[in-house]
């Protein structure tokens, strides 16, 4: 947006804006100092209000006393990068449309969600053929819309970490592909959201290092440097990641432990969802199964446990998703959110270590 008002309509050449790097930084800088004003006005409310959070009755008893904490935090930080990639990304690029539409969208599926919870004074919410109904047309509809503006064969193909040779041709398979990774994210995020902070901050790693992936991805010297596809117009995806990664910590800031504000489905479920749209935008969905690695294993858990219990009437683990079952062994929660923070460092700075070794 400044960029069409500088250029377009003040007439002013602004040469800064120019450069993707200088925009990343301060959509950043933007996307969390909104996070930090507007929080302490937006959990005023929320208390005010008695918005507080449901606490599932099956929880760890810990949890218990968290019970009418003001929730729907996401909402900050929804509004926090919204603001900021509208004001710093160029409004004119295919991707940051899309990323936006999907951001908003599973941003309102997850704001329905809180909405029941509140309403009804439990922790259901949307039943979960509502929320995945809802979920899959947002995502094959951003899917199909990739699939028909796609203006190279790099926009369709699926990349091998470690081939620099191997990109299969995908056609239709793009869309189930984009979606599966889309919804699967959203899903993969929410369940994670458990602990004061556990999710926000492995999102923020996973932001910063697919805003580098589009930065390189996007840039014709760097792309062939590194034997990357070369796909242009996805840099300006890297503002919006700095965005979220801004956001996120501005909203750490007020959901740090003990948290003063839970994010709930409404951002769990749109942080998820952009960032797997952005990986399908970079065209590193493998790298991304790596990078977010923590949300891979959150899932698993909860499949796994489902699996066994149904199958041999036994629980792999004390509960889950997994986090739970540390909690349930003795570790106090600080103790689990930081070290899943440090793993989920370790699988980022693997994931970009990728870039070169081909």
């Amino acid at each position: 947006m400044l960029m069409w008002l500088f250029d377009d309509v003040l007439f002013v050449d602004v040469a800064l804006f120019g450069y993707i790097t200088f925009r990343t930084i301060m959509a950043a800088l933007t996307a969390m100092l909104v996070s930090l004003l507007v929080g302490p006005l937006f959990i005023r409310h929320m208390a005010h209000r008695q918005y507080g959070q449901p606490i599932r009755a099956l929880g760890p008893e810990s949890h218990h006393q968290k019970a009418g904490t003001p929730t729907m935090g996401g909402a900050l930080m929804l509004i926090a990068i919204v603001v900021s990639t509208l004001m710093w990304t160029d409004l004119t690029n295919r991707y940051v449309w899309a990323v936006m539409f999907v951001t908003v969208a599973f941003g309102a599926i997850g704001f329905m969600d809180d909405f029941l919870k509140l309403k009804e004074k439990n922790s259901e919410g949307l039943s979960a053929a509502t929320k995945y109904l809802a979920q899959s047309l947002s995502a094959i509809a951003v899917a199909i819309f990739l699939y028909l503006s796609a203006d190279v064969a790099a926009n369709t193909q699926l990349f091998v970490p470690f081939f620099k040779d191997i990109a299969l041709p995908l056609g239709l398979g793009f869309v189930v592909l984009a979606y599966f990774v889309i919804v699967g994210a959203s899903n993969a995020v929410n369940l994670t959201d458990g602990l004061d902070g556990l999710a926000i901050m492995p999102a923020v790693f996973v932001a910063t290092g697919l805003g580098i992936f589009a930065y390189a991805t996007s840039n014709a010297v760097f792309a062939d440097y590194l034997d990357m596809a070369f796909v242009p117009g996805v840099g300006e995806l890297a503002i919006f990641c700095a965005a979220l990664a801004g956001a996120g910590l501005g909203f750490l800031w007020w959901n740090t432990y003990p948290a003063s504000v839970f994010m709930g489905d409404i951002g769990a479920l749109s942080v998820g969802a952009s960032l797997g749209l952005v990986a399908v935008a970079v065209r590193q969905e493998i790298i991304f199964f790596v990078m977010a690695g923590i949300f891979v294993i959150e899932t698993l858990s909860v499949i796994l446990q489902v699996a066994s219990f149904k199958l041999t009437g036994r629980r792999l683990f004390r509960m889950a998703p997994i986090h739970h079952h540390f909690e349930l062994k003795g570790w106090p929660e600080p103790k689990v959110i930081v070290r899943f923070w440090i793993i989920s460092v370790m699988l980022v700075l693997a994931s970009l270590a990728t870039m070169k070794i081909r």
